[in-house]
């Protein structure tokens, strides 16, 4: 493998070897602590714009397989940063090697460096634009390229990473989730419709939504809200995405006519356009919250529940002025990560209920949306 370099934005230089795609790839770096799941975390739309560090040190023991990607059209990630790249895979599922899916799908990656070392400073000094290259393998020339970049906020990678078109889904959760799934549908019954903004949805969040009893359809997230209410859904999904949420002017448009004409859940992104809708604000992280072991506190039964989380951004409650109350708070940090409307039937979480990261910690909210619908 040829040599490659990792350069970030404040001039710190790591240098390993590449995989993947040959070439050079600019991006946010930002670290991602789970174990296991790069597959899920490489087709997360949620990771436009950025270049995923994991912290755990092996990744590709277990290949890539067709049925475990998040959305359509292959990796979302603009890189991968990993420790050890296992150039082999060991699952009965695998058909193809994780350096060959990046190769074939132009995403360059990089592997051999500290990653300890990398996530370290990542926590101390915070997300920051980052460069990988295997073609160009000068520091000083990195570091121009990097910081003439403008950052990811300057963009809006909501419109990368939605569908072209409307469309319907009929998948429900794989047999891990049905029937002992919390949010399963016993019955089976399909009585309530929802219409699913996608800023960027997960597959598994669709799949949820069908196993909770609802029947499903997608639109593409400049679709108006005045159409949408001419489908006459029985609920509206704001779902996860990429990037700054003020960059998505249309969908906070979008979200303000809604309110109030149907009972809404958003997801991740979908609950920072929320919040921006209802005129609270928005503030980034430091370095986020990426992985898929964040303990999270359901503020009305204190219950602690493990979430998958991948967001940079949060609402910051006091801003909407009583609107809303807390619903959900981080463990780690004391960040909000729920809240719902007082009078209407609106709420929102920023973790990812759909991520199972071994537990399926959250996924009852989709039950929760369902009950809320038929109330």
């Amino acid at each position: 493998m040829d040599k490659a370099l990792l350069v970030l934005s404040d001039g710190t230089v790591f240098t390993g070897k590449g995989f993947g795609a040959k070439g050079e790839t600019v991006g946010e770096v930002v670290f991602n602590t789970s174990m296991v799941g790069y597959q899920e975390i490489l087709t997360d739309p949620s990771y436009r714009g950025q270049i995923v560090t994991m912290t755990y040190p092996q990744m590709g023991n277990y290949g890539i397989n067709d049925e475990d990607i998040e959305s359509l059209g292959g990796p979302k990630v603009n890189g991968f940063v990993v420790k050890e790249y296992l150039d082999f895979s060991i699952n009965w599922r695998s058909s193809s090697s994780l350096g060959d899916y990046l190769h074939r799908n132009n995403i360059v990656g990089i592997e051999g460096i500290d990653t300890r070392a990398l996530t370290r400073h990542l926590r101390d000094h915070g997300a920051q634009m980052g460069i990988i290259s295997s073609v160009d393998v000068d520091p000083r020339s990195l570091l121009r390229k990097v910081r003439a970049h403008p950052g990811i906020s300057a963009f809006d990678l909501v419109k990368e990473v939605t569908a072209a078109d409307a469309y319907t889904w009929n998948e429900g959760c794989w047999k891990w989730c049905s029937p002992s799934h919390p949010g399963f549908n016993k019955e089976g019954k399909k009585g309530s419709s929802v219409v699913v903004y996608d800023f960027g949805v997960k597959f598994n969040i669709l799949r949820n939504l069908v196993e909770a009893g609802f029947s499903v359809s997608v639109v593409p997230a400049r679709t108006p809200a005045e159409a949408v209410l001419e489908e006459n859904p029985d609920g509206i999904i704001l779902s996860n995405g990429p990037g700054d949420p003020e960059t998505v002017t249309y969908a906070i448009e979008n979200a303000r006519k809604l309110i109030g004409k149907k009972p809404i859940f958003g997801i991740c992104l979908g609950h920072q356009i929320l919040g921006l809708a209802m005129g609270g604000r928005t503030y980034k992280l430091k370095f986020g919250h990426h992985g898929g072991n964040h303990p999270v506190k359901d503020l009305a039964t204190g219950r602690v529940e493990i979430t998958s989380q991948n967001h940079n951004y949060c609402v910051d409650i006091k801003s909407l002025h009583g609107q809303v109350s807390l619903t959900h708070r981080n463990l780690y940090d004391g960040t909000e990560e729920g809240m719902r409307h007082v009078d209407l039937p609106v709420f929102s979480v920023q973790h990812h209920p759909e991520g199972g990261p071994g537990p399926n910690d959250s996924a009852h909210l989709f039950k929760r949306f369902r009950e809320m619908i038929e109330r």
